[in-house]
């Protein structure tokens, strides 16, 4: 039976929106809505965001996915752009065995952006490409997706690779300008190398990282090695602006690009940070990495990308390196890039400063003046490099996890959520303001432990906004009360995933997505399990736990997890065959998911910028220009 889905308005009201219910199903269209409170120390947010030019963000075309749902069906899925105009509608084409093409839909289609197509001869290939409707007329089509003949039945595209080491991330970029994903991977032997390929699997170029990436120590490694521990070196994003991705990467001497051409250091122990070009792995700008522990050795690194301004990309550094055998020295900077140079914008050192620092960095707008803010598990930095706040005067410390994201919807502004490791005061779990640091609430036990996993999502429609829990116990975060009495019944708090169409989240784990059920709870060992990434081949990668890569790359609105095959001669994409009628946006053109999207670290779920969940309200249509036109 399918649910109805809950929307209420909560503090978010809409200007302008329009919910279609027909029968069970539900239709959003944009509307102008809020998006975080403005922090009270800011004069003037509001104003200064509307001085602002809006973001520019990738120029994304439609998507298409299909893939074999069941032994006579095909669902086709496609993506609702940022800027879509209200109201538009679609139209699916199929093309069997290269014939003309035929449209499968009788009425406009103004629903989910997913079809089921249960009249095509699935024993010859079958392409699919969709046609915007506006106003009645029929716009240029998409292009299409060929579904080969006699496929397997099962959720995923298949992209091929070069035969090569084992790959532990896949970062997705539109690196030719065509408006879909390209996928660059890393190899992890000795040395390590990149590589990039197109989203339909024609290899591109190879970066080989060198004599110094041999040392892969993942606390004192080589001045090159990329991808070990929570440090990854490398990113992929469009940062001129000009339509096409390119990759930043921190370098050191001997790393030979795509081009041929070999990067030149004074020793081995200074570095750089190169952009390379998209299509071919050529340098197109290098700088240093700042020197200011050059004497205790190479800065590790961990990269991504957000709009610190409100209206340029800036590629976002969390640098590092160990003081002998003890704590650790800490800068973060941000660099811009115009198609020519990369300039260093500022960097900010911690030095003395009580600012804990944890393994994933997030580069989000906290206090909604269209602007980003550096986010680390206990501090924020301003867009322009300064302290923000620090959570350390509230007695956090250093942590795994944490998640930033509207986990209340009826309370202004967005939440944080994080979990602590070995905290001597017993602290466990704690839930804040993200604009302002504001301490909400916090969970103290006996003993010191370290809380290596810590999750926010909704999970549980009975109660209002998402859900938080670590090993405490599943809890609603606005009320801190639990939702399941049994402790022991809290799903285990590794990834979430939309997955199967309703607006509650699915978890990701250990190869699996599986589904909490609040009306009859089990184990975290034995939830009901709606996929199983091993039976088409897929082997973990990051932390032996993780796929490559995860996010909405293909499609609607929904996630995709990529992994690879046990040869790691493949991209093994899982990409949803549930239908759904709930139509949103793709979180590709949310500003906050799509900085997520570029960071790595220990891997952890990308949050958008609203709550999403039974009972939400109606996104906002992003504040977003497309790059390149």
């Amino acid at each position: 039976m399918q649910r109805t889905h809950r929307w209420r308005p909560g503090r978010r009201m809409a200007t302008l929106w329009t919910a279609l219910a027909a029968g069970t199903a539900l239709v959003v269209v944009f509307g102008t809505l809020g998006n975080a409170s403005p922090d009270p120390a800011d004069p003037a947010p509001a104003d200064a965001a509307a001085a602002q030019a809006a973001r520019p963000m990738e120029n994304l075309g439609r998507g298409v996915v299909a893939v074999r749902s069941s032994d006579t069906e095909v669902l086709v899925s496609w993506r609702l752009l940022g800027l879509d105009p209200e109201g538009i509608g679609f139209h699916v084409y199929r093309s069997t065995g290269g014939g003309d093409w035929t449209r499968i839909n009788d009425e406009v289609l103004t629903g989910g952006t997913n079809i089921v197509d249960s009249t095509a001869d699935l024993g010859q290939d079958n392409a699919y490409r969709v046609a915007p409707v506006v106003e009645g007329d029929e716009q240029e089509p998409s292009e299409a997706f060929t579904l080969t003949a006699d496929h397997a039945e099962e959720p995923v595209v298949r992209v091929p690779l070069r035969p090569g080491g084992e790959v532990k991330f896949t970062w997705v970029g539109d690196l030719d300008g065509d408006g879909e994903y390209d996928y660059v991977i890393d190899r992890q032997g000795t040395p390590q190398a990149l590589e990039a390929y197109t989203g339909d699997g024609e290899f591109l170029w190879e970066v080989d990282m060198g004599p110094n990436s041999e040392d892969q120590n993942n606390i004192e490694g080589g001045s090159a090695t990329i991808n070990v521990g929570h440090n990854d070196g490398v990113t992929v994003q469009d940062l001129d602006s000009d339509g096409r991705a390119e990759v930043a990467v921190r370098v050191a001497d001997g790393v030979t690009f795509g081009d041929g051409s070999v990067h030149e250091e004074v020793d081995d122990v200074h570095q750089s940070i190169a952009i390379l070009d998209g299509e071919t792995g050529a340098p197109r700008a290098t700088a240093p990495v700042p020197d200011d522990y050059i004497d205790d050795g190479p800065l590790y690194a961990r990269f991504g990308v957000g709009h610190l301004d409100g209206s340029t990309p800036s590629l976002v550094s969390y640098l590092k390196n160990r003081i002998g055998d003890g704590a650790f020295n800490l800068v973060i900077a941000a660099w811009r890039f115009d198609g020519e140079e990369l300039t260093q914008q500022w960097k900010w050192l911690r030095e003395d400063q009580d600012a804990p620092d944890g393994h994933n960095t997030r580069v989000i707008d906290v206090d909604g003046d269209g602007r980003d803010e550096v986010a680390e598990i206990g501090f924020v930095l301003n867009g322009d490099g300064t302290l923000r706040y620090s959570l350390a005067e509230h007695g956090v410390v250093h942590g795994d996890r944490f998640h930033i994201t509207d986990i209340d919807p009826d309370r202004p502004g967005l939440e944080g959520y994080g979990v602590q490791q070995d905290n001597p005061s017993g602290l466990r779990e704690y839930y804040y303001d993200a604009a302002t640091g504001e301490m909400i609430w916090q969970h103290v036990q006996d003993g010191v432990s370290d809380v290596g996993r810590g999750l926010a999502g909704d999970v549980d429609p009975r109660f209002p906004g998402m859900e938080v829990w670590s090993f405490s116990g599943l809890h609603n975060a606005a009320t801190d009360e639990l939702t399941e009495p049994d402790t022991e019944l809290a799903p285990w708090p590794q990834s979430t995933i939309q997955w199967d169409g309703d607006l509650t989240t699915e978890l990701l784990n250990d190869g699996k997505i599986e589904q909490w059920d609040p009306e009859n709870p089990t184990p975290s060992g034995s939830l009901p399990r709606l996929l199983s990434t091993w039976s088409h081949g897929a082997v973990n990668a990051s932390q032996d736990i993780n796929p490559t890569f995860y996010g909405d790359i293909l499609g609607d609105w929904r996630e995709e997890a990529v992994y690879t095959n046990a040869d790691h001669d493949e991209l093994i994409i899982f990409t949803t065959d549930h239908p759904t009628d709930t139509r949103l946006y793709t979180p590709a053109h949310n500003p906050a998911y799509r900085n997520a999207m570029t960071f790595k670290g220990y891997m952890q779920p990308h949050y958008l910028d609203y709550f999403i969940g039974d009972g939400m309200a109606e996104p906002a249509r992003p504040d977003i220009t497309y790059a390149g036109t």
